[in-house]
């Protein structure tokens, strides 16, 4: 990318730290307020006073969640080039160590990133309105489930160690404040639910994910929401990664060895989903993952491990599914069939 700027930006909640590069060298450092209106003013400036055009400018910020979104609504509008990348990818491979660390820093540090490594740039594609309004639902969802357990465990813990008339008024309270967030979350599903059955493609998507073993509505929405719709991952060996499923080994020199582990910088909320329904799996009266995971237990692998495995193949099998337009089969093996029928 010859005489391109490169526009390195920290996104916190209320504010955007920028930081324009080019040739190498810092020109131009700023601050502005995170909303769409200010950073599209901002991105006009740029083009302004250095005398370019949005096709010279990559715009490249840590993919940080919904503090982002103002920032991608403005690189669509004007038509910038727009890379978010994993924090934790920024952070371990652009190589700049010391001078401290605050949002300044951060934002040049990001600048020298995305032009070190524009070989690896991954333009952002706005998702759909239809992800967009689910994983908005579905952030909403998971605050009031959480809130409903812990009021549920507040029911349970306290009986015993509180008087008797206490304890009744106070469950009271909270069955009331329970119902509540049960009618909250019965009215998100019910509208996630019609979000995904006015849309072909995501309805049929939810339908092949939940044909296989362990995969059920929240964990099927869930990867269609964190896949966007199986546009933003190619492969299910990206995505494991991305999940903190895929193990690696970390080794340097002939003394220094570790054993295969995943990552602790992933998408920790997908992750949980998974181990869950490889933990359903493992509580089935059959199937082939079930015998696969008894399989390897009778073989002594530690169970820890062969869970990791199971949420291996629910995601590889999520992805195969996606891509032949099949619901999953299980597959028929001609030599368990003779050993039946003899």
């Amino acid at each position: 990318m010859e005489n391109f700027y490169f526009i390195g930006v920290n996104v916190s909640k209320k504010k955007l730290d920028f930081c324009v590069m080019f040739e190498g060298k810092v020109v131009h450092e700023e601050e502005t307020a995170n909303h769409q209106s200010a950073i599209m003013s901002l991105l006009h400036h740029f083009e302004e006073d250095y005398g370019i055009d949005n096709t010279r400018m990559l715009v490249c910020a840590e993919h940080t969640g919904q503090y982002t979104f103002p920032l991608a609504c403005a690189c669509k509008t004007v038509e910038c080039k727009l890379w978010l990348e994993n924090a934790a990818e920024i952070k371990y491979s652009s190589g700049v160590q010391g001078g401290g660390k605050n949002d300044k820093v951060d934002a040049k540090r990001i600048a020298i990133y995305a032009s070190r490594f524009q070989d690896k740039v991954r333009y952002y594609e706005h998702p759909t309105e239809d992800i967009e309004r689910l994983k908005q639902l579905e952030s909403e969802r998971t605050l009031y489930v959480t809130d409903l357990t812990k009021y549920k465990g507040q029911m349970k813990d306290q009986k015993d160690y509180m008087p008797k008339a206490l304890y009744e008024r106070k469950m009271k309270r909270l069955q009331a404040l329970m119902d509540d967030l049960k009618e909250a979350i019965q009215a998100i599903t019910d509208e996630m639910d019609e979000v995904i059955a006015s849309c072909p493609v995501l309805f049929r998507q939810q339908e092949l994910l939940m044909s296989i073993d362990g995969v059920g509505r929240v964990v099927a929405t869930n990867m269609i929401i964190a896949t966007e719709a199986f546009t933003r991952f190619d492969d299910p060996r990206k995505f494991n990664c991305y999940a903190g499923v895929a193990p690696f080994s970390y080794s340097s020199g002939s003394s220094q060895h570790s054993k295969a582990r995943v990552s602790h910088r992933a998408d920790k909320v997908m992750k949980r989903l998974l181990h869950l329904a490889a933990v359903a799996v493992t509580h089935r009266v059959g199937g082939e993952l079930k015998k696969y995971y008894e399989r390897k237990v009778a073989e002594g692998k530690n169970k820890m491990s062969v869970i990791n495995a199971l949420r291996a193949k629910i995601v590889a099998r999520m992805f195969a599914v996606i891509k032949r337009n099949e619901k999953y089969k299980p597959i028929y093996h001609k030599k368990l069939a003779k050993i039946i029928v003899v």
